[in-house]
Parts: structure tokens; C-alpha cells; sequence
């Protein structure tokens, strides 16, 4: 008898009628087998969800954060067997996965902290004279239950930025993770389940993805926080204009090296992070590095050390504890990748290093020269290539960072205080990165975009804030 992943819906593991399995993206062997969550499954989940709404909201400030702490550390407990399975459903290398593990530690305990000063406002109101004697308690209030959908590319801690922040302000939660990865997500609803808060408020529940519509419209579930590609994203906008929607979407990130970073050891340093954050995660992340913008007086040099690195990354079984670059999450992914590049040569790109598919791993790539138009500048290829590109002073650079229809983040390599903050002000993106890539993130800071990047805020606290709204007690007759 096949031994099978349980979902978790309200607290209690459940396995539905139709099997999920979860394939090794590297050599396609089965690495576990869960199931797909019953019609009936999915409305416990949301009907638990909306009857603990109340109680959950009610929760004193250090229960939540006490089983926010307890999270976090049971995540690093068994940090190693975590990493392992989501290399396993993931395909990333186990160096990355081991962050990713790290990374969602430290989610839950900033989450932890930030609960404990998560706290009301008091506002004078006697600044007119007719508002004499009156004192305003501002609180923040869950809007109501959320409904995560998670992506498979960071299959723990986009899960945890989710959950964590929806624990922090007593709101409910149901996960949807991605079929292809969602072990990880499922690991995570057997750990909350044992720290004892309320049944219902987390379930972590498979769902395919054709019967997501449901959930979305279901309306005991007012928030939307969506973490994928943009066409699903404006689906779910579009379908929804009456609930709350949070979008996480795609990116083109680019990285400028501007004349003046020229310092012994800075094109090194630049050349080295590029060539890491472009393949990282074999390039399956929202900011990777994608476009590299390089002054002229720096372009040769930086182009040299960059090839360099790049080539001196190991591809391979992610497994190997030397692997830096894995596979792609499927073969279909890497054929894709295979032929945007194929298209960018035919129209004048030339391949540097790289261009080899080999199963579902793409080597890691750098294009030069690509025009405007292809789909490796201008669209987010999510695979392990770069273009490189010449400009002509940072006022060039910056008009080519902002020429596209996303705006996550970039990353700026410069000395220049002034360059830095003109390209803060100029930028339209959600996050400017000075002296390293676009794909740095602090979990507590306000990370998102603009244009087709998406809507709302991550980041511990920025989520929360999110996930709330104000409710304002006026209190008349005060002796201030």
C-alpha cells in the first residue's frame, strides 16, 4: 500500500480520493505520493476557517506569538530532513534550500517579534477646538480569512510569508500550495497543527489548479494574497474586484554597473553576484537577474570576470553537495527556456557561454547584444540566463531598467551617493538594491512591485498591515 502525503485541513490530517504524485525534477523519480482534497474536504477547510474567524481575531497577543516562536523553531529542528524534501519536490540545490529553510525560520520569528509590539494607536483629537475632550483608539482588525496560493519556486517560505503574517494578526488561512511542490507546504501544516492554535485556522489543502476559480470567489474568504504568474494573477484580480487582493507576480530584474565602480575588487564582486543571482534557483526566481546593464568604461572588464563565473558554476544532480545551478522545475520549462534563447540568436544575440539544453538543466547563460524586442529582454525568461548589454552613462541605464512592463526590483553597482538616490527616485520599481543584485530580500522589509509586478506589500509587518484594516473608537468627554 502506497504510504501517502496527509493534507491538513482544520488542524487534522485527511487524505482525499484522487492521488497527487511529486516527481524529482532532476530524474523524474517519485519522491512521495499525496492527494488532491475532496469537494468535501475543500469546504471544511473554508467553513472552518470562517467559524474560527471570531475566536481566532480574540486570541491574546502572546498566544499568537508564542505559537509563531514555536513554529519557527521546529522549522530549524528539522531543518536538515526540510531541505532535503525540498530539493526533492523542487529540484534546487540543496546550498539553496538549505536558505530557504533559513529564510523561513527567520520569518516566523520576526513574525514572533512583530506580534508582540503589533499594537493599537491613541490619537488626540482636541487639535480644533470643536473636537475638545475627545481621544481616538485606533486598532487593526483581520479583514477575514485568507486564501494563499503559492508558487512552486520557493515551495516553504513564500508559504511562510503568507501563514506567518495571517497567525501574527489572528486571521485565519488557507494554503493552497503549487501541485508541483507541495510537500513542503504540507510539512508545515503537521507542524502548526502541533502547537496548539484553534482548529481552523490554518489547512493546507492540494487543489488543482483549473478548480482555484471556486476558491477565489468563495466569499467567507475576503482575501486573496497570490504569488505567481501574471496572467493568473489578473484573473484573480479581475474575477474578485470586491475582495481584497494582494499579487505577487513576475519580474525582469536588471542590475547596472555604473563607470565609477571601478575600485580593486568591485567588478569581481559584481561579476561573481550576478553570475550566482542569475542561476540561483536555476534562474526560477521573480528577481534573478535577468538584464545587466554595464557602463562602457567598465563593459570589456565586467564582461570578462562575468563569462568567467558564470562558467565556473556546477550544474548538475542537486543532490551533490557542489551543485550551485539544478534543473528546472520540469522539462517543458527548459525547452521554453531552450527556445527564447534560440529565437534571441536568430535575431542577433550572441551566446557568450551557455545555450545547452541538457534533460530539464539548462546551462547557465549569457547573451550579449539581444535586441529590444526579444523575449530574454523583455519578458521573464525564469530560467538560468543573462543579457548583457553596453550603455552609455547612467542616465541611459536607468531609462533601459525602467523600458519594461515589469517593476520589482533592480540593483544599482555604484560608489555614488547621488547616483543612488536618483536612481531611488527614478526607478519604477518596489525596491532599488545599491551595490548588489536586484534578488537581495530582507524577510522584514516591504518587498513587491509595480506595473505588471503586481500589487501590496510582503515583508513581516507590511503583510499584516495588509491583512487588516482600521477600526477607530472615538472616545468624548476626555479630561486631557
Amino acid at each position: 500500500m502506497i504510504e501517502l502525503t496527509p493534507l491538513w485541513v482544520a488542524g487534522s490530517p485527511v487524505h482525499g480520493d484522487a492521488t497527487l504524485e511529486v516527481r524529482h525534477p532532476y530524474d523524474d523519480h517519485l519522491v512521495a505520493t499525496t492527494t488532491y482534497a475532496t469537494d468535501a474536504q475543500v469546504e471544511q477547510a473554508v467553513a472552518a476557517a470562517d467559524a474560527v474567524r471570531h475566536e481566532a481575531a480574540a486570541l491574546p497577543i502572546h498566544v499568537r506569538a508564542e505559537a509563531l516562536a514555536a513554529i519557527g523553531r521546529a522549522i530549524d529542528e528539522r531543518s536538515d530532513e526540510i531541505a532535503c524534501l525540498i530539493t526533492a519536490e523542487n529540484g534546487k540545490p540543496l546550498v539553496w534550500a538549505r536558505a530557504e529553510v533559513g529564510r523561513a525560520v527567520s520569518v516566523f520569528r520576526v513574525a514572533a517579534e512583530a506580534t508582540r509590539t503589533w499594537s493599537g494607536e491613541v490619537m488626540r483629537l482636541d487639535t480644533d477646538k470643536a473636537a475638545e475632550g475627545r481621544l481616538a483608539y485606533i486598532s487593526r482588525v483581520p479583514k477575514g480569512p485568507v486564501l494563499a496560493i503559492t508558487p512552486f519556486n520557493f515551495p516553504l517560505n513564500l508559504v511562510a510569508h503568507k501563514v506567518a503574517p495571517a497567525i501574527a494578526v489572528g486571521a485565519p488561512v488557507v494554503v493552497k500550495p503549487a501541485p508541483k511542490t507541495p510537500l513542503s507546504a504540507l510539512l508545515l501544516g503537521e507542524i502548526i497543527a502541533g502547537v496548539g492554535l484553534p482548529a481552523g485556522m490554518v489547512s493546507v489543502i492540494n487543489v488543482p489548479d483549473e478548480r482555484a476559480p471556486e476558491l477565489v470567489a468563495d466569499g467567507r474568504l475576503p482575501v486573496v494574497s497570490f504569488t505567481g504568474s501574471g496572467p493568473v494573477g489578473a484573473a484573480i484580480a479581475a474575477a474578485v474586484p470586491h475582495k481584497h487582493v494582494v499579487l505577487e507576480l513576475g519580474g525582469n530584474a536588471a542590475a547596472y554597473v555604473a563607470a565609477d565602480f571601478d575600485r580593486p575588487g568591485d567588478l569581481d564582486w559584481a561579476a561573481q553576484r550576478i553570475a550566482t543571482f542569475a542561476n540561483y534557483q536555476a534562474g526560477q526566481s521573480c528577481v534573478g537577474v535577468q538584464r545587466v546593464y554595464a557602463d562602457s568604461d567598465v563593459y570589456e572588464s565586467l564582461k570578462e570576470r562575468l563569462v568567467a563565473a558564470v562558467e565556473a558554476l556546477r550544474t548538475g544532480d542537486p543532490n551533490d553537495e557542489r551543485t550551485q545551478v539544478g534543473p528546472l522545475i520540469n522539462r517543458a520549462a527548459a525547452e521554453r527556456v531552450g527556445t527564447w534563447v534560440t529565437e534571441a540568436v536568430a535575431a542577433g544575440a550572441r551566446v557568450l557561454t551557455g545555450g545547452v539544453r541538457t534533460g530539464t538543466t539548462y546551462a547557465p547563460t549569457v547573451l550579449e547584444d539581444a535586441p529590444g524586442d526579444a523575449k530574454v529582454v523583455c519578458e521573464e525568461i525564469f530560467g538560468p540566463v543573462l543579457v548583457l548589454q553596453r550603455v552609455d552613462g547612467a542616465d541611459d541605464a536607468l531609462r533601459r531598467i525602467n523600458d519594461s512592463k515589469f517593476g520589482l526590483q533592480a540593483g544599482v553597482f555604484t560608489h555614488d551617493i547621488q547616483l543612488a538616490f536618483q536612481a531611488h527616485r527614478v526607478l519604477e520599481v518596489g525596491g532599488v538594491i545599491i551595490g548588489d543584485v536586484p534578488s537581495y530580500r530582507a524577510d522584514q522589509m516591504p518587498y513587491g512591485g509595480v506595473k505588471a509586478s503586481g500589487v501590496g506589500r510582503e515583508g513581516v509587518r507590511y503583510t499584516m498591515a495588509d491583512y487588516t484594516y482600521e477600526r477607530v473608537m472615538v472616545l468624548t468627554g476626555i479630561d486631557l
